[in-house]
Order: structure tokens, then C-alpha cells, then sequence
């Protein structure tokens, strides 16, 4: 304990010796840094869209607003539309990968962006007519979903992919995105588990003739 009050005097004196104007930037900076990872960490963040895989209710080029404070007191709900680190992603717990998920800073973890379809202990499957036209049934029943780019999704079930019928396991999700027919989702890489969500999308902010809340 002796060693540890010792270090941190030398530090304090060290810091001390250098020049007023050179303390006030470091104060500075290390003020923002601060404030950045509070704001991202405990209450959201902006993101744009890079692919075309939720259209139309994502764009490529849209500017979004995460938020991320309702993860403290609930879960997502189906529908929500969701920012995640998809499963198949490795997460280095480095000092330097987690300050850079913290602040956004050269942050090279890639992140998704898809809707929730199946919940947890939700019967999930994907049934398609003779005609093409798929539909996803949740407990047996079709969902209601007007916001999809397509009911032909193009790509047809195969034995690598999750059409089931399964049960979705407890704390995992099923995400798709809205564009079916490109859209690379839960469909290939499985369920997601629930603490891989970073938010979710609440708003469209930009281009500002596209500004909407998102349901």
C-alpha cells in the first residue's frame, strides 16, 4: 500500500512540473474522453447505414440515432430494430479494443443492424408458397409485417439455413433484416445472444427528407 501512495505521488509532482497550458489540454482531453464514453456507454449514439440489407426502412447513407439506456430495464421487443456484434464476431477484450468500443475511437468491431423476429421460446419458421411468397409464422401464426422489401425473398430455404421449426432458446434472438432477398441475417449465422445488443435504432436523422422515428 506504501509502494502504490508512493507512485501516485510521483505522479502527482511529475504532473505538476509541466507547463500550465500543456495541463489544461491533457485536462481537456481526457475530459472528453470521458464525457463520449458516459454518453455512448449509458445513453446512445449515431450511426449510419452501409448496405442495402434493410431497405426500405434503412438506406445506404441514412444517419440513425442508437440509444442505449433501455437495455438497463428491458429487453428488445419483436420488431425493434437492433444494433449488435453478430455472433460469429470476436470481441478482444484488450485495454486498447475495449477503450475503442468505448469512445468509437478507430473502432474496428463490426457491428450489424437487423429487426427482432423471434423472441425467446418463440416457435420460428419460414414457409413459402408455390407461388414463391414467403412468410415467417411465429407460434404458427404468419407475421404481420408491412415493413419488408419483398414477400419473394429470392433466396429459398436450404439445409445451412435456420427456416425451421425450431424454439428459439432463452436468452437468444432471431434477427432478419427487411430486405429478405439481401440480407445476410440469423437466417445463416443462428440465434443471437441477448448480450451482444449495442442499442436500439430510435430515429432517422439524415438526409432530412428521409427523417422519421422508427418503430
Amino acid at each position: 500500500m506504501d509502494k502504490i501512495k508512493e507512485f501516485l505521488k510521483n505522479i502527482k509532482e511529475n504532473y505538476m512540473k509541466i507547463n500550465p497550458m500543456a495541463r489544461e489540454i491533457i485536462e481537456t482531453i481526457i475530459f472528453v474522453v470521458v464525457m463520449v464514453i458516459i454518453i455512448r456507454f449509458f445513453i446512445g449514439e449515431i450511426r449510419w447505414i452501409p448496405s442495402g440489407s434493410m431497405r426500405p426502412t434503412l438506406i445506404e447513407g441514412d444517419r440513425i440515432v442508437v440509444e442505449r439506456f433501455s437495455r438497463f430495464y428491458k429487453t428488445p421487443e419483436r420488431g425493434d430494430i437492433m444494433v449488435f456484434y453478430p455472433p460469429f464476431e470476436k470481441l478482444p477484450n484488450t485495454p486498447w479494443r475495449i477503450f475503442s468500443r468505448l469512445t468509437g475511437f478507430f473502432c474496428k468491431d463490426i457491428a450489424y443492424i437487423k429487426r427482432v423476429i423471434g423472441m425467446p421460446g418463440d416457435k420460428f419458421e419460414i414457409k413459402t408458397d408455390k407461388d414463391g411468397r414467403s412468410k415467417v409464422l411465429i407460434n404458427d401464426e404468419a407475421l404481420n409485417e408491412p415493413y419488408i422489401y419483398s414477400e419473394y425473398y429470392e433466396k429459398n430455404c436450404t439445409e445451412d439455413m435456420i427456416c425451421g421449426p425450431v424454439i428459439i432458446p432463452e436468452h437468444k434472438y432471431l434477427m432478419m433484416g427487411d430486405n429478405r432477398g439481401n440480407s445476410y441475417d440469423g437466417r445463416w449465422w443462428g440465434f443471437l445472444p441477448e448480450d451482444r445488443f449495442i442499442g436500439r435504432a430510435v430515429v432517422l436523422f439524415w438526409p432530412l427528407n428521409r427523417v422519421k422515428v422508427l418503430h
